[in-house]
């Protein structure tokens, strides 16, 4: 049966993993107390640091849901739960581990995440949460003081304008009496009744009709046709224009033929001649 006080110091180091932010467990293994209290002193309230028993821390552990911290429940164990800024708890257990190398950091938890040991010194590299907000407070600051200026730049100039004009006026106040007459002076726009008067009157659908291009009729077309086409009259006159041509050609053909025929008469009637003189000779 576990003893009361057991259980009571399980269920302190239970409620101090559920209530705070994280925690970082180290081993104080060769640190004196006095050291232990100066590392106390230098976490101030950002984090309450405590020596515990493994066998408790353990059970506690698992009670809260962390069984990732259990593998480094081994020899001298000290915990540093954090209350405040984590960023500020592990530059001092950084700190204080350069100064005094017999503190050893062995890992964390923060949010419910594990953290090895280089990853605790990374989170002593940030910057703490006031630098973080003091930039982000700048940062808004000159947004806002740039959005200002924008704003009140327009009004300056604004004001600026009408000191110029008042100063114009009092030198020559005839300025603000020839100001109505150029009101007057400016152009009149129309009304709607002169807009639609000057608007441009459409063609009606008989002017439309009778602006349109008159077809030409059958009868027009085929006169067209008609007078496109040769007669009959001009094939008979170019006919007649080439038979005296052609007459004059077979002309001169025959009387280059006619001496030919006489000389083959004479030659066959030599022939008979000659047949008949033999016959009588027989």
């Amino acid at each position: 049966m576990a003893k009361p006080d057991k259980v009571a110091a399980v269920a302190e180091l239970r409620e101090k993993f559920s209530n705070s932010s994280g925690a970082v467990l180290t081993e104080y293994r060769g640190l004196s107390v006095k050291a232990l209290k100066q590392l106390r002193v230098s976490l101030g309230s950002e984090a309450s640091y405590a020596v515990s028993k493994n066998t408790l821390t353990t059970i506690a552990a698992r009670e809260a849901g962390l069984d990732e911290l259990t593998p480094h429940l081994v020899g001298p164990t000290a915990i540093a739960f954090i209350a405040g800024d984590p960023v500020l708890v592990a530059k001092g257990l950084r700190d204080f581990a350069r100064a005094n190398p017999q503190l050893v950091i062995k890992g964390g938890v923060l949010d419910g995440a594990f953290l090895t040991s280089d990853e605790v010194r990374k989170l002593a590299d940030l910057e703490s949460r006031e630098v973080l907000l003091a930039k982000v407070a700048g940062a808004m600051q000159g947004i806002l003081q740039q959005a200002i200026s924008l704003i009140s730049a327009p009004l300056s100039q604004a004001a600026r304008l009408f000191a110029a004009l008042q100063a114009a006026a009092e030198e020559n106040p005839s300025l603000l009496a020839a100001a109505p007459q150029a009101a007057a002076e400016e152009v009149r726009e129309p009304t709607n009744e002169e807009l639609a008067a000057e608007e441009i009157q459409e063609p009606t659908n008989e002017e439309l009709g009778a602006e349109e291009i008159e077809e030409p009729t059958n009868e027009e077309l085929a006169a067209a046709a008609t007078a496109a086409e040769p007669s009959n009259a001009e094939p008979a006159a170019a006919v007649a224009a080439e038979a005296p041509v052609a007459a004059a050609a077979d002309e001169e053909t025959v009387a280059e033929q006619a001496p030919a025929e006489p000389a083959t008469e004479a030659a066959s009637a030599a022939d008979t001649t000659a047949a008949a003189d033999a016959a009588d000779d027989k």
